[in-house]
């Protein structure tokens, strides 16, 4: 008779699914967070773009260029680290990264027994932007029910049936 393999349990983890209440109320925290993941982000490009063109210049490194390239790698280096710990610290709330220079981020929930996710833009003045089913493009954002519109003032009740989008 043989043994049935057994799953290792330490690679499995459960998704804490948020609601929209929740995920309006995490927006100023996230917006933050998202804010200092942007900033060293661009901290880190800065210092490797600086040291690629230290690297470039014609002839031999002298003391003074060696130094400067030295402090501009530990420099980028600690950049990394600290958005390392700010991915790790979205991770742990079940918070994902999109894109750090544009400040998205995907909250997970639950939508007609599917995975969905609500799209965080650090840019919009709500935070939640919209959502998107697990399924569809990483660009798709549908718009959230029950906002209403700037431009027209009329309220989205959102999309009944998966695969329907509302008319604009």
């Amino acid at each position: 008779m043989r043994r049935r393999r057994q799953r290792e349990t330490g690679d499995m983890r459960v998704l804490r699914l948020w609601n929209q209440t929740d995920a309006g109320r995490a927006a100023p925290y996230l917006r933050s967070v998202l804010g200092s993941l942007r900033e060293h982000w661009l901290e880190a490009q800065s210092k490797r773009r600086d040291r690629e063109r230290l690297d470039r210049r014609p002839g031999r490194p002298d003391r003074r260029r060696m130094l400067t390239g030295e402090a501009l790698d530990t420099d980028r280096k600690a950049a990394e680290e600290h958005f390392n710990d700010a991915v790790e610290e979205l991770m742990r709330m079940d918070v994902y990264l999109v894109d750090p220079v544009q400040g998205v981020a995907l909250i997970p929930f639950r939508k007609e027994n599917d995975l969905a996710w609500y799209v965080f833009n650090a840019f919009d003045e709500r935070g939640v932007s919209g959502w998107r089913y697990h399924s569809d493009p990483l660009e798709a954002c549908r718009p959230l029910p029950g906002v209403k519109d700037q431009e027209s003032g009329v309220e989205d009740q959102g999309s009944g049936a998966r695969g329907q989008e509302s008319a604009a």
